[in-house]
């Protein structure tokens, strides 16, 4: 049990002698009880952090199946993740169209030009296709997929960093970000 002891200390004082004070006892059980229930009281009351994720898309390995989402070229979006914090886009299919290269602070414009071109000429949303190469680190990724939520992008994005090809990693050695 939890007491405070207040006394004195008694004795003499000058000669004369004083009756001795009882001893002033306050119980600090019930307070501690009452903390406690409070502690625990907020700790089951509050909403934790949920934590957010966002829906991607990866191509399945072993998919034999014949059915196979076809897309128009001209709502696809290829964002190719490269050294240096740079990126290379280009709308259609590879090869097809030159690959334009600008860094994280440029692509949001981009992204939002090429999401209203596709709306106002197919009506249909923009898909986007993201290919992390070598080059590429984790936080590129991350700031990439920041756009994209940022930019509203509805569709998951497709992420595909096995099936880049030739003409996509020939570019990009040529502008040294492979």
């Amino acid at each position: 049990m939890a007491e405070l002891d207040t006394s004195s200390g008694g004795g003499k004082k000058g000669g004369k002698v004083r009756s001795k004070k009882a001893s002033t006892k306050v119980d600090l059980t019930a307070m501690v009880d009452l903390a406690f229930l409070l502690i625990t009281f907020f700790m089951l009351t509050t909403t934790l952090n949920k934590p957010q994720a966002m829906d991607i898309a990866k191509p399945d390995k072993d998919d034999k199946s014949e059915q196979k989402l076809e897309l128009r070229a001209s709502q696809t979006m290829t964002i190719l993740l490269g050294k240096q914090n740079k990126v290379a886009w280009y709308m259609g299919e590879a090869g097809k169209s030159a690959p334009n290269i600008e860094n994280f602070t440029q692509i949001r414009k981009t992204i939002l030009d090429n999401k209203k071109k596709v709306k106002e000429t197919t009506g249909k949303d923009i898909v986007m296709v993201i290919k992390p190469t070598s080059g590429a680190n984790y936080k590129n990724f991350v700031d990439i997929m920041d756009e994209l939520n940022i930019t509203g992008i509805k569709t998951a994005p497709a992420i595909d960093d096995e099936n880049i090809t030739d003409a996509e990693k020939s570019f990009l050695k040529s502008q040294g970000l492979l």
